[in-house]
């Protein structure tokens, strides 16, 4: 089927919807392994996978409209309480979430015609969703007759008075059954018997106020009412269903118990934002049924006849007690609702990710321009021109400020993934382990979000596989026996901070530095920090465990995120201690395009500092020469030369500054010629020639046309850390040991 423009807008559309309903079953199906009992987690898997069938149907996508059909059917037998959740069922669903997934990637593709491969995929899927489902199926009432159940069998059924709060009712049923109802053939009690089949009696209370002098009495008439509190998950028109021969002269009420209307709200405002009418909200929702609305329609047309002034629907159900006053200010509020979410709706719109990057890319021109116009106006010394072109460069920062907001999105949507990933990876490896996630609100660059996922995964599978220990070992470390694994995001001078933290064994400083030097990693008798004994497992084939799995053993995993991470300029902490737990800490820029920084000259070159890192610039002592470290204030400092750095040619002024940076608590000073200010800094990357200089996160081109080379601040910071290991080895704080980028 070919589609034109205007049903290819749609279909991406389409796509688009279709890819975010899945995320939205996957988290709710995780939701409910935890919670079985959440209605509302049910109704919205239930409403996307319809949603996905109706949306497939009308561009002709006849395999996955029968798939999600199937899925959806089973789906509603779990709605109704014929089917009972359990882990097995939920893996299921989740397997048949991922095969929908992959048919929308397949026509996402422009193939839109059925594979058969996949089909047979989809029907053994099916086939093993509906053994399961068949397999945690409720126990159906027994078959020789509810009548025969003796009354004391339902007292026993009741929820004891101090376990109110164990079961919830919510559906209070009244019944006044006819006083011939005996004579008729129907036992009053064998309805009390029957309901206990679809749900459970959590309060019976017997009315007996119509009850006559026992020489009054008839046996064969019937004196008793009933207030029932009832907890089911069968709709209003199933329980009605079985009073349905007895509901001529008997008095039949069924409402909503008072404390779950809220959860009847909450369905009400969870409703498709349809144009509805009131009615139709009520009867969607399930707080009353078709038979209530058209008897509260034909009393409204009986009044209106009449010449009376015409009764609102809400009030004649309230009348008829069909419904309480709350779930009906709800339905009227809907319409509101409505309206808000419609005007959201009006004011975001969808924006192709290419055309923001280009929009991006723009906007770094406009301010390497902007930066070449302030210079030359400068130079010429026209103080109007100045402050004109001073308000042009206010106005581009405004913009571009704005500008690189439209590209931030909170890393939330990231995090959303690795529920999934915990649960399949304890499954496979046998262990029970809970995520925590935070910060999840905190924005990054969108750029960043897409390179960062893959990291975080390696990151999760090694925490899980190397770091939580199995419950029994668990269990004898006094810890508790399922594990806890940590996904903290938050902002840390201007980056963004990304942990991952576990409560397990922690590493082994010993067993790294074995490994180590059985991989000729490291020397026997070396002097290595905490740092640098675990920035080892990042080494490319290094691991220390005993046997290769399907997740781990081969080395292969944590040298990927190092290598990725340092793609993004970011770096990476680690802190462990034993039998305690391990935190993996990544810090990555905010955004890949455009900084604020501080540039500096070294001879005739410049350079530019992150902004963020800069904490002050002070005079260097004119007696320094050539020492590593400087006196500030009482605090001794390491410093690099920017000169001997490069090997820039000696130009030396009479006097040199320090540029103090900071980054995770060291402070460091770089030494240059000359402070040039801040500087809006458009990163440029650089060519495949120069990738492996470290020390340098980029280019930039200055106003004048030259290039100015961006410096890595943590990782200038960490070459100085490793100067100290050489200094201690040495036992001389004055020697001048050579700091290189090799």
């Amino acid at each position: 089927m070919e589609l034109d423009n205007a049903m290819k807008e749609i279909f991406d559309v389409f796509i688009i919807e279709s890819i975010e309903l899945l995320h939205v079953m996957e988290d709710e199906l995780l939701g409910i392994e935890t919670n079985p009992h959440q209605l509302e987690c049910i109704n919205a898997i239930f409403r996307a996978i319809h949603t996905i069938k109706g949306s497939s149907e009308i561009f002709g996508l006849n395999h996955i409209v029968h798939f999600a059909h199937a899925v959806e059917t089973l789906l509603d037998s779990v709605r109704s309480g014929n089917t009972r959740i359990s882990s097995q069922l939920i893996a299921h669903f989740l397997a048949c979430r991922d095969h929908l997934a992959m048919l929308i990637n397949v026509v996402a593709g422009g193939n839109l015609q059925e594979n058969s491969s996949y089909s047979r995929i989809g029907q053994k899927l099916l086939d093993q969703l509906q053994l399961c489902s068949e397999g945690a199926g409720y126990h159906q009432a027994v078959q020789q007759g509810f009548a025969e159940t003796p009354i004391d069998q339902i007292t026993s059924h009741l929820v004891p008075e101090g376990d109110q709060e164990i079961t919830k009712a919510n559906w209070h049923i009244s019944l006044r059954f006819a006083t011939d109802c005996l004579r008729e053939g129907m036992d009053p009690l064998a309805f009390l018997r029957y309901l206990k089949t679809i749900g459970s009696i959590v309060q019976l209370t017997t009315i007996s106020i119509m009850m006559p002098a026992a020489e009054a009495m008839d046996p064969e008439s019937n004196y008793l009412g009933f207030e029932v509190d009832f907890n089911t998950d069968a709709s209003k028109t199933a329980i009605e269903s079985i009073f349905e021969f007895v509901r001529t002269n008997s008095q039949i009420c069924l409402t909503p118990s008072h404390s779950c209307i809220d959860e009847f709200i909450a369905l009400i405002d969870a409703l498709p934002e349809d144009n509805q009418f009131i009615g139709e909200l009520l009867v969607n929702s399930g707080v009353i049924n078709q038979v209530d609305l058209q008897q509260a329609l034909c009393q409204q047309q009986v009044i209106s006849t009449s010449d009376a002034e015409l009764l609102p629907l809400g009030e004649i159900l309230v009348e008829q007690q069909s419904i309480q006053q709350p779930p009906i200010n709800a339905a009227l509020d809907k319409p509101k609702q409505i309206h808000t979410n419609k005007s959201k709706e009006n004011q975001g719109i969808r924006v192709d990710a290419e055309r923001l990057d280009k929009l991006i890319d723009l906007i770094g021109e406009l301010v390497i321009s902007s930066a070449g116009v302030n210079l030359r106006a400068l130079m010429n010394g026209n103080q109007e021109l100045i402050e004109a072109t001073n308000a042009v460069m206010r106005l581009i920062e405004e913009v571009r400020d704005n500008t690189l907001q439209l590209r931030m999105v909170p890393i939330g949507k990231t995090f959303s993934r690795f529920p999934r990933i915990v649960r399949d990876v304890g499954l496979e490896l046998g262990k029970e382990v809970d995520l925590i996630i935070t910060g999840g609100e905190t924005e990054v660059d969108k750029s960043v979000i897409e390179k960062i996922a893959d990291p975080l995964i390696h990151l999760i599978r090694n925490s899980m596989d190397h770091g939580i220990e199995y419950s029994e070992r668990r269990q004898q470390s006094g810890k508790p026996i399922r594990g806890c694994l940590r996904l903290n995001a938050y902002h840390d001078s201007g980056s963004i901070a990304i942990e991952v933290i576990d409560d397990g064994a922690g590493l082994n400083r010993d067993l790294i530095i074995n490994q180590a030097i059985e991989n000729g990693l490291l020397s026997s008798g070396e002097n290595l920090s905490d740092q640098e004994i675990y920035a080892l497992i990042f080494e490319p084939g290094f691991s220390t465990a005993q046997e290769i799995r399907n997740l781990s053993g081969r080395g292969i995993g944590m040298d990927v995120v190092q290598r990725n991470v340092n793609d993004l300029r970011g770096v990476i902490e680690v802190e462990s201690q034993l039998n305690v737990g391990t935190t993996i800490r990544i810090r990555l820029p905010l955004t890949l395009a455009i900084i604020e920084g501080f540039l500096v000259g070294v001879g005739a070159s410049s350079f530019v500092i992150p902004l963020d890192r800069v904490v002050e610039c002070v005079e260097l002592p004119g007696d320094l020469d050539f020492r590593q470290y400087i006196d500030l204030r009482g605090e001794v400092l390491p410093v690099i030369r920017i000169r001997t750095l490069f090997n820039l040619e000696d130009n030396s002024k009479s006097r040199e500054n320090v540029v103090i940076v900071e980054y995770a608590g060291v402070k460091t000073g770089f030494i240059v010629d000359s402070l040039m200010g801040e500087f809006q800094t458009v990163i440029k990357p650089l060519g495949n020639l120069f990738q492996h200089i470290k020390g340098v996160s980029g280019s930039t081109i200055l106003g004048n046309g030259k290039v100015a080379l961006i410096l890595d601040v943590p990782v200038l910071v960490s070459l100085v850390n490793q100067r100290k290991s050489e200094l201690a080895s040495h036992n001389s704080l004055a020697c001048d040991l050579p700091l290189t980028l090799d």
